[in-house]
């Protein structure tokens, strides 16, 4: 009953940290502990591209698309300002190009994302981490955390049974096992309370369908909440109503009461639901936004859930999930070669924490931006009001950006994952205003290092952590690495912006690659995020045209455009 990590939860952040772990070192023993038996449905369906990329490096991405979950392009929203539809979209202007599926993980379907069963999508994953030699034991709570101060020397189970191990990870979700057991500390940074209520309809319609089984999801808000519609396959249909927990209280209704009557006042899903029937598999759970102040210590370390949640209102669940999972993983393969346990460890707590903390902070921003239910608005617009939001486009970057605009996940820039065209897209939108580029009106850039200590940053890649140098400045963290540090060895050189592109583009073409428009967008995003986080100093030199100083956003943001939703055809 001794291994060398032990899993408490066989979720998709357990089943990733085992078979990360597995790949890159066969050699460990990895014990999966599950309380449940597989499947068993679990809320949280909805992803982001970023999961694609961990699911490719699992081995998993093949078993996945095979499933035939719906592919996410995108979403249609009813927020705002405006009682009009408008679509986020993944891909340019939503278009999924058509192909067989399964199809594997290149060119468009590296963009996109799954809609997920979870009964389904666990059952694959955990099966998954199976063969690739973990031992996974369902239906095996563990009773009780054995401690000696703050080191873990043992896990008590239901038959009294104790296992032990070197590592200890908690991926138990909301049950938090080892989390409690530890007493961390939990913030919670919202002043948002909420609670979602949800059940699964069967033959329900989708509200579009897009090339080879291509959708959006549907968020709808009301004056009191707002809903999610999620196709989850050909026949099953996800969809659930979050609103404040005084609506709730105030309500008098019962929660199966006031979700069905929320359904029935929502137009656009009511009529999706001519031919549903629904499940009857009605749960409901609060939704607390929150990160805690320590995610590694001793010989244990808290992925998935355990460190953070954040609103379902942005689909980040799983991408936080898979993401801290899969660094987790490398965290502990580094720790085996004799790494440095401190930095590590905080590298992975600074990272996820500030993760968890986008997704909080952008969450509350969309919220303090909807006009319809003003309860929820007046919850946030105490926090906005702090770092003087006022819903001004460019204010609500700055406040959006609190921590940093250079996105170590992307090695580029944005917040929360979403890339700078997107966040100028969806801001423009919920402010109504048209928010300017950070480097826009400039053409003279100049690297800005003064007061900036020099740091050493992790770069989780191949299984391994690589040491990447940089620079951090009042909480502001410049990595080296990616187009960022591509940017700034240039701009060293050429501060004025043309002659430091022209030489990117010379360099790009040595190596032998194509200097195309996705290229030069990914390298302005960073730009942006270095003119954003004070890393570069921009100026006018006589001589020389400016940069633009905004542009059009509807290739990723504009108004819904499914024409025919009244006369789509139902299904039978």
């Amino acid at each position: 009953m001794d291994y060398d990590v032990v899993i408490v939860g066989g979720g998709p952040a357990g089943s990733t940290c085992g078979t990360l772990l597995k790949k890159y070192a066969p050699h460990l023993n990895i014990l999966i502990l599950e309380k449940e038996a597989f499947p068993r449905d679990h809320v949280g369906e909805s992803q982001l591209p970023k999961i694609g990329s961990v699911l490719k490096e699992m081995g998993a991405w093949e078993k996945i698309e095979a499933a035939d979950f719906p592919i996410k392009i995108g979403a249609t929203y009813r927020w705002g300002q405006s009682d009009d539809l408008w679509d986020f979209n993944f891909l340019p202007y939503g278009n999924l190009q058509p192909e067989p599926r399964p199809a594997p993980y290149r060119g468009q379907r590296t963009q996109t994302a799954f809609q997920v069963d979870r009964a389904i999508y666990d059952q694959i994953l955990l099966d998954h981490a199976r063969e690739y030699g973990c031992e996974v034991c369902e239906q095996t709570p563990v009773k009780s955390v054995l401690k000696a101060g703050r080191k873990i020397v043992g896990l008590r189970l239901a038959d009294e049974s104790v296992v032990t191990a070197k590592y200890y990870i908690d991926a138990s979700g909301n049950a938090a096992i080892l989390r409690k057991a530890l007493k961390v500390n939990v913030e919670e940074p919202s002043t948002l309370k909420n609670v979602a209520f949800w059940d699964y309809w069967q033959n329900a319609d989708w509200a579009v369908e897009i090339g080879v089984g291509g959708t959006r999801i549907q968020v709808m808000s009301l004056g009191y909440g707002w809903i999610w519609f999620i196709p989850l396959g050909p026949t099953r249909t996800s969809i659930g109503f979050v609103c404040h927990a005084e609506t709730y209280k105030k309500s008098g209704k019962s929660p199966e009461e006031l979700y069905h009557q929320a359904i029935a006042e929502e137009p656009r899903i009511h009529s999706l639901l001519n031919n549903a029937t629904c499940e009857n598999k009605f749960s409901a759970t609060k939704d607390w936004s929150f990160v805690v102040e320590e995610m590694a210590d001793e010989n244990w370390m808290l992925i998935g859930e355990t460190v953070g949640f954040a609103d379902p209102i942005l689909s980040a669940g799983l991408t936080i999930t898979h993401i801290s999972a899969r660094e987790a993983a490398y965290t502990i393969l580094e720790l085996e070669k004799g790494g440095d346990q401190e930095w590590l460890f905080e590298e992975y707590t600074r990272r996820n924490r500030r993760r968890v903390l986008q997704h909080i902070r952008f969450a509350d921003y969309w919220y303090a931006a909807n006009a319809h239910f003003t309860e929820l608005k007046e919850f946030t617009r105490e926090i906005a009001a702090e770092a003087g939001l006022d819903l001004d486009a460019d204010k609500a970057f700055q406040w959006l950006g609190t921590g940093g605009f250079v996105e170590e996940d992307m090695t580029s820039g944005g917040v929360a994952a979403f890339s700078f065209n997107a966040l100028h897209g969806m801001n423009d939108w919920l402010s109504g205003q048209s928010s300017k580029f950070a480097y826009g009106g400039y053409n003279y850039f100049q690297v800005n290092l003064n007061k900036a200590t020099k740091v050493e940053f992790a770069r989780y890649e191949d299984g391994q952590i690589h040491v990447v140098e940089g620079y951090e400045r009042d909480g502001k963290v410049l990595p080296l690495t990616g187009m960022v540090g591509t940017l700034i060895k240039h701009l060293r050189t050429n501060p004025q912006i043309m002659k430091a592109l022209t030489s990117i583009l010379e360099e790009v073409r040595a190596e032998g690659n194509e200097y195309n428009q996705y290229l030069h967008d990914w390298i302005m995003q960073a730009l942006e995020a270095l003119v954003r986080d004070g890393w570069v100093k921009c100026k006018v030199v006589p001589g020389v045209a400016p940069l633009p100083e905004t542009s059009d956003f509807s290739l990723f943001v504009g108004t819904n455009n499914d024409k025919d939703f009244e006369n789509r055809p139902l299904k039978k």
